[in-house]
């Protein structure tokens, strides 16, 4: 029997719920399955290329393809063909795509990569689902860097504010967030768009700001590197969310009567400069002889340097609101590499 048909349907017993997520080892695919573990009884498929790093999930590697609740697809969202198998072992109920080229300082240096994995990688998971005969609710990622650089005039950012990209990066989602609505709207499909603003925490990748500042501070703290800090642009403004609220809100949005073809801002209530974000972190080290230097190839071309959400839509329809400060986001984000980095201290002594 394909392994799509294997499982066992027992009179009487509900069918268990099922949800595939793809970028499932990112930050926020890792933290979902987390959410989604404790707070559920669903079956979770999680979609990945073949040479994935697995550190996100390596907390979960024990369970993973073990007769448990959590299970690896491997395939490439480029690839259609891996997309559909993924949809037909997988059979969910929901669909969480969250998987993208995401750095958009790289996408300057990788624009037709970025542009291809994010927006023809989209429209291939939402032309399998309309082709595959199931009928999941579809969570698409899009992103808050689709509005680009606005005017202090237009603050904070509603959902109708214009997209005025500022990288390839939001080029590529402002494609993503318009794919997901035209396939809600001229197809049927139970599909929803969110515009997640800045959100970081545990896991989050060393080429964002917030945790490239905190691992060079574990790094300097544990005598691997000089005390010299290097950063980009400190001046931009942004909102920031802990990515534990996030999932908590996607999860909602999924959940609290969908609405197809719907589009929403989601972001934190706390904003600040990258500078006062810095300072806080530089305050929680334990070194106070630490320079910051500005270096100008960890600078923009363009920046998108007003990030600040209006969230009255997404959080009227499902009575979500962040729940963790920033306090406690930048303490475990930064307590999150100094652990990586006593680990790495462990490995090379071996």
């Amino acid at each position: 029997m394909p392994e799509e048909q294997a499982q066992t349907i027992i009179p009487g017993k509900p069918k268990p719920v099922r949800c595939l997520i793809t970028g499932v080892t990112g930050m926020v695919g890792s933290h979902l399955v987390d959410f989604l573990l404790e707070n559920t009884a669903w079956e979770i498929y999680g979609f990945l290329r073949w040479n994935e790093d697995l550190s996100n999930v390596e907390h979960l590697l024990p369970r993973i393809n073990a007769k448990d609740r959590v299970h690896l697809l491997y395939g490439d969202l480029n690839d259609f063909a891996s997309v559909q198998n993924a949809l037909r072992r997988a059979r969910p109920d929901y669909v969480f795509h969250l998987a993208a080229q995401s750095y958009p300082k790289t996408s300057f240096d990788a624009p037709l990569e970025t542009l291809q994995t994010n927006i023809l990688g989209t429209a291939h998971v939402l032309e399998g689902i309309r082709h595959s005969g199931l009928c999941p609710i579809v969570h698409v990622c899009a992103s808050s860097e689709v509005f680009g650089r606005v005017s202090k005039e237009e603050l904070p950012i509603h959902e109708e504010v214009g997209f005025h990209p500022a990288s390839p990066y939001a080029i590529s989602k402002v494609g993503t967030d318009l794919l997901g609505r035209f396939y809600g709207e001229a197809y049927g499909l139970c599909v929803m768009t969110t515009r997640m603003f800045t959100h970081t925490g545990p896991r989050r990748g060393d080429v964002f700001a917030e945790s490239t500042f905190a691992k060079q501070i574990a790094m300097i703290e544990a005598g691997l590197i000089p005390p010299l800090l290097k950063v980009g642009n400190l001046d931009s403004m942004r909102t920031w969310s802990d990515v534990r609220d996030a999932v908590r809100a996607y999860y909602m949005l999924v959940t609290q009567n969908p609405e197809p073809g719907a589009y929403y801002n989601i972001g934190g209530s706390y904003s600040c400069t990258v500078r006062e974000m810095l300072d806080y972190l530089l305050s929680l080290s334990t070194r106070d002889d630490i320079e910051v230097r500005v270096e100008k190839e960890r600078l923009r071309p363009i920046d998108a340097d007003l990030q600040v959400p209006d969230t009255r839509k997404f959080r009227e329809h499902t009575g979500w609101k962040p729940e963790i400060p920033f306090e406690k986001t930048m303490g475990d984000l930064l307590a999150y590499w100094r652990e990586r980095v006593a680990k790495s201290q462990e490995f090379l002594v071996r």
